[in-house]
């Protein structure tokens, strides 16, 4: 019972907070929400398949240059559209990807996505006329539900129908990912990271099988990073270094990739202590070093795993 209640008053201060909260804290929920989404993806291949990406930013890359190409050079400019071209384009990209990575695991596919990761990093900022190289590209706001809301400024567009857009996206996101984690093959995958031996004795392809998850972790990165693009108005090959990549690892790291809800903890917990730290401690690069030294070393089911842990007397108590 506790959960849908807490599910509950989640969701009314999602919709309260665009009314209640300084807009400048709006707009930090902007990029928690594309990132909630391409962790939901990211914490299906790691957290129930087993295998650790370092190369995700690749298709946070890819998703945010597809929205800048069709709202820059193509003129569709309704996101309606740019969210599944991105998936698409993602999708595209993954598939011959992922089929040569998941021949591989632990460190070795890591290491693999890295390298994926890297070239299409150098590709953008090497292939100047394609993509601009080092200055980016540029992102124009795009219509949401047919409609340009040109009485808004932009942040009146962010924190009021942009920041209800993402947050619909990212609920609708979230219960197409608990139906699948919850499915047959949501069990499969849990099979095949706890023993994949067992799953092929039990006839489950395991390397189609983490291809499928590949796959669907791509599309939820690509569609992530067209809904990160459209608040900066500019994207940039920063988006697919590997640095951007080691940030949403750490993100579900942080949250707790054993629990469904952990990866969009990590994502709130890691950008709004990012933005305090940074406004304080010109060296906040340290201060996450040792934040993941302690989650890594005291806390490994991260801070849902402490929150668990701090329920679980008052529930032995109650008993």
């Amino acid at each position: 019972m506790r959960t849908p209640v807490v599910l509950s008053l989640v969701g009314i201060a999602f919709l309260g907070l665009p009314v209640l909260a300084p807009a400048y804290y709006v707009t930090l929920m902007l990029p928690f929400m594309a990132y909630g989404v391409v962790l939901l993806g990211l914490n299906l291949l790691f957290g129930y398949t087993g295998l650790v990406s370092f190369g995700h930013a690749l298709f946070i890359g890819i998703g945010a240059y597809t929205g800048a190409v069709l709202t820059t050079h193509l003129g569709v400019r309704h996101m309606e559209l740019i969210l599944p071209a991105a998936a698409l384009a993602a999708a595209v990209v993954a598939a011959p990807v992922g089929a040569l990575c998941v021949r591989y695991v632990k460190i070795y596919f890591g290491m693999l996505t890295l390298a994926f990761g890297m070239v299409f990093y150098t590709f953008l900022l090497k292939f100047y006329k394609l993509t601009g190289g080092d200055e980016g590209m540029r992102m124009l706001r795009p219509y949401l539900l047919g409609s340009e809301w040109p009485g808004f400024s932009k942040t009146a567009y962010l924190i009021g129908p942009y920041y209800y857009f993402s947050l619909a996206v990212l609920v609708l996101a979230t219960l197409l990912m608990w139906r699948i984690v919850r499915s047959p093959f949501g069990l499969c995958l849990k099979t095949i990271r706890d023993n994949p031996l067992k799953a092929e004795s039990l006839g489950v392809s395991v390397p189609r099988y983490r291809w499928y998850a590949f796959m669907i972790s791509a599309v939820y990165a690509g569609a992530g990073g067209a809904l990160l693009a459209t608040p900066t108005g500019n994207v940039d090959p920063t988006l697919a270094y590997w640095t951007h990549s080691g940030n949403i690892v750490f993100m579900v790291l942080l949250g707790g990739f054993s629990s469904f809800f952990g990866p969009l903890l990590g994502a709130f917990a890691f950008i709004f202590l990012q933005d305090t730290v940074m406004s304080v401690f010109p060296y906040w690069r340290l201060i996450f070093g040792a934040v993941l030294a302690f989650i890594v070393i005291f806390a490994p089911g991260g801070l849902m795993g402490l929150f668990a842990r701090g329920r679980r007397p008052v529930e032995v108590s109650r008993a």
